[in-house]
């Protein structure tokens, strides 16, 4: 269950207020200039049409709400006879605005409600209506540029989020690759230096082993013997070292899941799990394509994520509790994840219907 943050219990709040406001018509306290029915119908019209605006995946569809609401607004406001504390649902409107539209439209919308409100309660005078559309002009102004710097602010968190997480994967990555040069350069440089001097040492006592002194023969030949055993040792030490894993999969995995602003990330890594250097690059790259998509699309404030062993594959599975998507068009990141995952003989699958889904795997090693 995604848990509603201080911005969203605000937003329920205004929603709650701004019903409120519509109370003393749908009591009966206030008579409307049009039928009780079709005012009731456009009051209730705009909240649907608000709620579409909000939870909509699809951005022609909240585009299209959020117009709806606004004219909707503008019926209601200009169907009650009076007009009390009715602005305020124009007001919470033209907040809404900057999530979805610019700030030159929104100003328009600012406006256009600003004429209506001034409609509304002109009379004999101008006095009133002017002070009353400065008013909520002011109001609304005030709304959209805060609303504006909030969602600014709440951007740039996202994108140092989204940096810090590439920061910890390169910084990984490159650890690892560090790691792997020097394990490969330490192998040469025993093979190339000690392996030969052994091998020469090996030939000089094979050589001296066929010279005259049968009393020294024994130990010459034992002398063969061990450096020969030393070769073999050192030529195992380096193939183990080559076979030894060069990343310690669990805690490069921690690194990139680890305090990231905005996103709180479960990550479950099966003990003695073990990969190779490409198969642990692949994974570390998967972790942090999930937590930037989970930070960049989804809009999601949990994150789980599991790599174990199943059989003879090393699975990955991940989900957020995002808003998801019902059809999802791959970027170069899911596609540059499934390329990875196919070239090393897995695959990787995903789906938005509940969130944020991502499942891949590669054979075990």
């Amino acid at each position: 269950m995604r848990r509603l943050g201080p911005d969203g219990w605000s937003g329920l709040v205004m929603l709650v207020v701004s019903a409120g406001v519509g109370l003393p018509v749908l009591l009966g306290l206030v008579d409307p200039r049009i039928s009780m029915v079709a005012w009731t119908s456009a009051f209730v019209a705009v909240f649907a049409a608000i709620l579409v605006t909000v939870f909509s995946p699809r951005r022609k569809i909240r585009l299209t709400a959020y117009a709806a609401a606004v004219l909707l607004s503008w019926v209601v406001l200009l169907g009650a006879s009076g007009a009390g504390l009715l602005p305020i649902l124009l007001v919470v409107i033209a907040a809404l605005g900057p999530e979805f539209i610019r700030l030159p439209a929104n100003l328009v919308v600012v406006a256009l409600n600003t004429l209506v409100i001034g409609l509304h309660t002109i009379g004999d005078g101008w006095l009133e209506p002017l002070i009353m559309a400065g008013f909520y002009a002011l109001i609304q102004i005030a709304s959209v540029l805060s609303v504006q710097a909030i969602l600014r602010e709440q951007r740039l968190r996202r994108e140092l989020a989204e940096a810090h997480v590439d920061l910890q994967a390169a910084t990984v990555l490159l650890e690892s690759t560090a790691r792997t040069a020097e394990r490969l350069r330490i192998s040469r440089e025993l093979h190339d230096l000690v392996g030969h001097q052994l091998t020469v040492l090996t030939l000089e006592l094979e050589a001296a082993r066929h010279r005259e002194g049968p009393a020294a023969r024994p130990h010459v030949e034992r002398a063969g013997e061990v450096a020969r055993s030393l070769l073999s040792d050192v030529r195992a030490t380096v193939g183990q070292m080559r076979e030894q894993p060069a990343t310690d999969l669990r805690a490069a995995l921690e690194r990139v899941a680890r305090d990231v602003p905005g996103l709180d990330v479960d990550l479950v890594v099966d003990d003695d799990l073990t990969v190779d250097d490409d198969q642990a690059a692949a994974l570390v790259r998967a972790v942090q394509e999930v937590v930037t998509n989970a930070l960049r699309h989804a809009e999601a404030q949990e994150l789980w994520v599991r790599v174990e062993r199943d059989g003879t594959r090393v699975h990955l599975s991940a989900a957020d509790d995002g808003r998801g998507a019902p059809e999802i068009s791959p970027g170069n990141g899911l596609r540059g994840l499934a390329e990875r995952f196919e070239a090393l003989g897995g695959g990787v699958e995903y789906d938005g219907t509940r969130g944020f889904r991502v499942r891949a795997w590669v054979p075990a090693r």
